[in-house]
């Protein structure tokens, strides 16, 4: 499956851990990929709502799907673009290791540039943090 790991799980997967409830994904949203995020879904969640996942929505004027797998405390927002400056080709990425697994996180690089211009104060603290850690402009 082809993803990007954006938002506070990236930040963690580059060592600058902030609390976070959810797991923000950027995917390809193309019909095989979308089918083998649902496989893959499928391998953890025993959740028929899986299915409902579909390729077409996440490619909508509105590409995001919350999940919220059952009986979990947390979920996992599924994107294929944020506005029309950052969709899944655009998005810079590298290959972290996270308990034995690779993982595909978005470059600090990339994740300074998505969160330095949102209107979000906490985004605007995570710019900050990443711009000190990783000696970026702005």
């Amino acid at each position: 499956m082809d993803y990007k790991v954006i938002g506070g799980a990236a930040l963690a997967l580059h060592g600058l851990a902030r609390a976070t409830e959810d797991l923000d994904l950027l995917v390809d949203p193309t019909d095989t990929n979308i089918a083998r995020l649902r496989e893959a879904l499928r391998t953890l969640f025993d959740d028929p709502n899986v299915d409902e996942i579909v390729a077409s929505e996440m490619r909508g004027e509105y590409p995001a799907i919350q999940y919220i797998p059952p009986g979990r405390p947390f979920h996992l927002d599924l994107l294929a673009k944020l506005g029309d400056a950052f969709d899944y080709p655009a998005i810079e990425a590298e290959f972290k290791t996270f308990e034995g697994v690779r993982v595909c996180v978005a470059t600090p690089r990339m994740l300074h540039q998505m969160k330095r211009s949102t209107v979000r104060p906490k985004d605007r603290v995570d710019a900050t943090r990443l711009a000190e850690a990783f000696g970026l402009e702005g």
